[in-house]
C-alpha cells in the first residue's frame, strides 16, 4: 500500500533550523510541511485546523504561551485538545538531561533528538518520523488482525456449540461444511460481491458441489434421526416442510446465519 506524504508541523524558533527542514523536504516526496511557527500558541491552531501526523517540537522555545523558555506548555495544551488521534511528537533539544527526557516521554513525546549529537540533522529528524510511522502502521495492522481473528474465533465457537446442541457432531464430515458455510455468510453479510456459498465450499475443499451438498444433507438427516424431537423444536425454531420432515441444506444454513447473527 502506498501511503500519502506524512504531514509535519514544525515548531522551531531557530531560522537556520527552519530553513534546513524546508530544504530537506524540497528533495523528498514522503514528507509535507503543513506549517512552521516559533509560537506554541499558533502551533495549537495549526493542530486544530491542519491535523498534522507528526510534530517537530523545539524544547528551548522562547516564544512560549506561558512566557517560559521551554515547550511543556504546548504539550499540556495539546493534551487538553482531546484529539481523536495521537500525532507523533519528536522533541529536538540542546538539553541532555535524563530527568527532562523522562518527563517529556510521560507527556507523550515519542522521541527526543539531541541537537549537539554528531549525527543530528534535519534529514535524520524526518527519517525518524517515517520510521515511527511505519512502526505505527504495522502495529495497527497487527492489532486489527488480532481483532479479526478473535472475532472469528468467537463466532466459530458459537456455531460449533449450536450445531452440537442438535446432534451435528464433529465426527460428521458435514459439520465442517455447515460450520464454514455459516461462518462465511455471517462474515460476508454486507458483501454484495460474495460468491455462492456452495461455490465457496467447493473452492475451499476441492470437492464437487454434489459432494458438499450431500455431506450437509447427511449431517442434517443424522441430527433429525438421533435427537429427541423436543430438543430439535427447542433449538431449531424455523418451520419445516411437512412432507420431508427436515430442513433443506440452505434452509438450515440460513436459519443459523440469522440466529447466530443476532447473538453476536
Amino acid at each position: 500500500m502506498e501511503f500519502k506524504p506524512m504531514k509535519i508541523l514544525i515548531i522551531e524558533d531557530d531560522i537556520n533550523d527552519c530553513n534546513a527542514f524546508k530544504n530537506c523536504v524540497d528533495n523528498r516526496k514522503d514528507i509535507e510541511i503543513i506549517g512552521i511557527t516559533d509560537s506554541d500558541a499558533e502551533a495549537i491552531k495549526y493542530v486544530k485546523t491542519k491535523h498534522p501526523e507528526g510534530i517537530v517540537l523545539d524544547l528551548e522555545l522562547n516564544n512560549g504561551m506561558s512566557g517560559s523558555t521551554d515547550s511543556f506548555g504546548f504539550l499540556s495544551k495539546l493534551k487538553e485538545l482531546n484529539l481523536n488521534y495521537e500525532p507523533i511528537i519528536i522533541v529536538t533539544t540542546h538539553v541532555n538531561s535524563k530527568r527532562t527526557y523522562e518527563i517529556l516521554h510521560r507527556c507523550g513525546v515519542e522521541l527526543i533528538l539531541y541537537k549537539d549529537h554528531p549525527k543530528y540533522s534535519s534529514d535524520h529528524v524526518l527519517n525518524s518520523f517515517i520510521n515511527l510511522r511505519k512502526a505505527s502502521n504495522i502495529s495497527k495492522i497487527i492489532s486489527m488482525q488480532e481483532a479479526i481473528e478473535t472475532d472469528e474465533e468467537k463466532i466459530s465457537n458459537i456455531i460449533n456449540s449450536e450445531l452440537d446442541l442438535i446432534g451435528v457432531t464433529a465426527k460428521l464430515k458435514g459439520k465442517e461444511y455447515l460450520h464454514d458455510a455459516i461462518l462465511y455468510l455471517i462474515q460476508n453479510r454486507d458483501n454484495s460481491n460474495k460468491i455462492n456459498v456452495v461455490q465457496y465450499l467447493t473452492n475451499k475443499y476441492k470437492k464437487s458441489g454434489t459432494t458438499i451438498t450431500n455431506g450437509i444433507q447427511n449431517a442434517i438427516i443424522h441430527a433429525w434421526r438421533v435427537m429427541p424431537p423436543d430438543d430439535l423444536e427447542r433449538y431449531y425454531t424455523a418451520r419445516i416442510n411437512y412432507e420431508t420432515g427436515i430442513p433443506t441444506p440452505m434452509e438450515f444454513i440460513y436459519f443459523y446465519v440469522d440466529k447466530i447473527g443476532k447473538m453476536i
